[in-house]
């Protein structure tokens, strides 16, 4: 006889957004199921750059933004690790004038979001910088920082399995369906859950779930690279990007640094890539010439991972229009990891409550999906797990 398993909700990958949301949940005292296809926190939720900032998302985002910063200081009291989170600040650089004065209009149109900003001109930027190669000036967020997504992604998950939520993983969803009051779902060997409420945080591969409730999306997946040095002595400490795009830097407490800036190439199974090596040596160059004291580093490992990319840079929260009970969160566009644990407690209101604190209107599905058809409620392929990396100046 087949597993069977009730819960009050199923969410549908088990990246950040999804096992932040399991866990929320389940403090909320509802059954819980976390399903993904493989491991959660596995993929590129696991594998991003590690960003945490709040400096350079659209106003929209920052609601939702300054909400998951109060968290992000109480990690260990939350899931038991403090992820290495450390508050180092994030500085935003600018190559040419048109950088720093597009820095200086985000810094006015965001004055009173509680970034707290501080511009920084040439000489001023060199002498709080001084290993800094040459720029023409930037912007600091002194709260903001960086973590270690490996830990946070699975200490989520690893959270949320001891606060009572049915971790399944190895669990590819391959049916979801509109069954009376709730939902039926199959899932790895013949596993058949019901729940009340479904939460699609499939990241990469959350478009096939939209699809097939009639809510078809423009999601593109890319497939970001990241290289790490060998530990080296204090070289950089904040947090870096660069306005306009460009590569972005990190240095953590062992003294490896993080840099990121190109894309690897998809394979053959649009699932995996794989990172070019003239893309590690071009992200490496450009490194070196920004920050002089990496321009003897060895780089040791370089990798990659899918991220799902909405056209307006913006993800998809909140709940369908064509079916009750379901609830999107995904497409976080490279600028997810900072964000996630906030869209987890959102979408736990959004559960309970059916609403929440949050504004969360730029979010809806809406944008993409008013016209679709409203009659396929089943799916016919496997699903993946919810992917959000920080990259791109993240």
């Amino acid at each position: 006889m087949s597993p069977r398993l009730h819960v009050d909700v199923a969410v549908i990958g088990g990246g950040l957004v999804g096992s932040s949301a399991a866990l929320a949940l389940s403090q909320m005292g509802m059954r819980v199921a976390l399903l993904d296809r493989r491991y959660c926190g596995a993929q590129a939720s696991g594998v991003n750059y590690g960003g945490v900032r709040r400096q350079g998302r659209p106003p929209e985002q920052l609601p939702l933004s300054q909400r998951a910063h109060a968290v992000w200081p109480r990690l260990k009291a939350l899931i038991g690790i403090d992820g290495e989170f450390l508050r180092s600040g994030h500085l935003k650089l600018a190559m040419s004038e048109a950088d720093m004065a597009s820095l200086e209009a985000y810094a006015a149109k965001v004055a009173d979001c509680g970034l707290d900003l501080e511009l920084l001109g040439h000489n001023e930027l060199h002498r709080r910088f001084p290993w800094l190669g040459d720029a023409v000036g930037g912007s600091f967020c002194a709260g903001d920082g960086h973590a270690n997504p490996r830990l946070v992604a699975t200490g989520f998950a690893a959270a949320a399995r001891r606060a009572g939520v049915h971790v399944l993983e190895n669990a590819p969803v391959t049916g979801v369906a509109r069954n009376g009051a709730g939902f039926a779902l199959e899932a790895g060997e013949g596993l058949k859950l019901t729940a009340g409420t479904v939460i699609n945080s499939a990241g990469a591969w959350a478009d096939r779930f939209a699809a097939s409730f009639g809510e078809p999306v423009p999601l593109r997946r890319i497939y970001p690279s990241m290289v790490v040095t060998e530990p080296l002595a204090p070289v950089l400490t904040v947090n870096i990007g660069m306005e306009g795009g460009g590569i972005y830097a990190r240095q953590v407490e062992r003294g490896n640094c993080i840099v990121g800036g190109e894309r690897a190439e998809a394979l053959a199974d649009a699932d995996f890539s794989r990172p070019r090596s003239d893309g590690a040596l071009a992200i490496m160059s450009r490194a070196a010439a920004l920050f002089p004291g990496l321009a003897k580093a060895q780089a040791i490992r370089f990798w990659s991972g899918t991220e799902a990319e909405m056209p307006d840079r913006n993800p998809v929260i909140g709940p369908s229009l064509t079916t009750p009970g379901l609830i999107y969160a995904f497409g976080f566009s490279g600028a997810g990891f900072q964000i996630a644990p906030g869209v987890g407690e959102v979408l736990a209101e959004l559960v309970r409550d059916g609403r929440t604190t949050t504004p969360i209107e730029a979010f809806s599905i809406a944008r993409f999906a008013a016209g679709a058809s409203t009659d396929r409620t089943t799916l016919g392929s496997g699903a993946g797990e919810e992917q959000e990396p920080q990259r791109r100046g993240a």
